[in-house]
């Protein structure tokens, strides 16, 4: 049996035409003018599995890990379709995304036999209140009909919910919600592990890409009308954002010590958003610092785990259900 510590991963960098410049400096890594507008950080996605970036492990995928240590690193959580369960990443948008949507468990699998649905969360990192907007969810009484007279009017935003979001709002999104990121925003994401996407509308970008409306539209939930951003609920010493049947997601904002992975077989992944040098995490077998843009599974065999902040030390944390 490997011995386990807290795990990170090295961020897998996806060009995208929308993306911006800014995720290769926060992670470390070479700044580049190719568009770049996602990493991810914690995948099982087939063609795209997290790498162990140190420690004992280094070099190792997730998938790798799980094939021999599933239980160790899950606790009581369970495998999805034989992977991790959840995908996270970052999301530098300089641009608009599409106009889209995802498919729910059953309709992924009626599509394609063992794939997820994915509902999400995004928690927003930065916005600019003058360019920023999300679009989350269709305004009420859109219809299929009506979307669908949309798409051929290129009216499509009028169909859809859309605020100027600012840094801290977190908005849940369940598969058939209809939704794009706008301009000037970075954003973290949890999501179930699925990369499938149905693009409605791409705002006519140029050179053109493939659109799924029909496939799309079979997967749009028209009763679900606007999606505003959550309203945290306190929960001892943090804020719960997300309670699903996939995931949980909290907030934590402190200069106290903390434990994570509190309960026995509990599994977390902590993502770092803010900072002091000097703050550390603690358990049985070392310590090690921790920086903005870290991102750690703390797998369930750990135990405790403590965080000791030097200063105010801002995270979230994931759940794993």
């Amino acid at each position: 049996m490997s011995t386990l510590y807290p795990l990170k991963f090295e961020p897998i960098f996806k060009k995208n035409a929308w993306g911006g410049t800014r995720l290769r400096p926060f992670f470390g890594s070479t700044p580049s003018t190719e568009p770049t507008g996602e990493a991810w950080v914690l995948s099982d996605v087939d063609g795209s599995a997290s790498i162990v970036a140190d420690g004992p492990l280094k070099g190792k995928t997730l998938r790798e890990l799980l094939t021999t240590d599933a239980r160790r690193i899950l606790g009581i959580a369970s495998l999805s379709q034989g992977r991790f369960p959840l995908l996270m990443k970052f999301l530098d948008a300089r641009e608009k995304l599409s106009v889209q949507v995802h498919p729910n468990d059953q309709q992924a699998h009626a599509k394609q036999p063992g794939q997820l649905g994915k509902t999400e969360a995004w928690v927003i990192l930065d916005a600019d209140p003058a360019t920023s907007q999300l679009y989350a969810g269709l305004r009420t009484g859109t219809t299929d009909q009506s979307f669908r007279k949309a798409l051929s009017e290129k009216t499509v935003a009028d169909t859809l919910h859309r605020y100027v979001p600012k840094a801290g709002d977190c908005v849940f999104l369940e598969a058939g919600t209809v939704h794009a990121i706008g301009e000037n925003l970075f954003v973290f994401e949890v999501q179930q592990t699925s990369d499938i996407t149905y693009r409605l509308y791409d705002w006519d970008r140029q050179p053109p890409r493939e659109l799924h409306i029909e496939d799309g539209l079979a997967c749009v939930d028209f009763a679900k009308g606007p999606c505003d951003p959550v309203k945290p609920a306190k929960e001892g010493d943090r804020d719960r954002l997300v309670d699903c049947r996939y995931f949980q997601l909290y907030h934590r904002n402190t200069d106290r010590s903390f434990q994570l992975n509190r309960e026995v077989g509990d599994a977390t992944v902590m993502v770092v958003l803010d900072t002091q040098p000097g703050s550390e995490i603690e358990w049985v077998g070392g310590r090690i610092p921790l920086r903005v843009g870290d991102v750690y599974l703390l797998p369930s065999a750990l135990g405790r785990v403590k965080i000791v902040p030097a200063g105010m030390l801002r995270v979230l944390e994931v759940g794993l259900v």
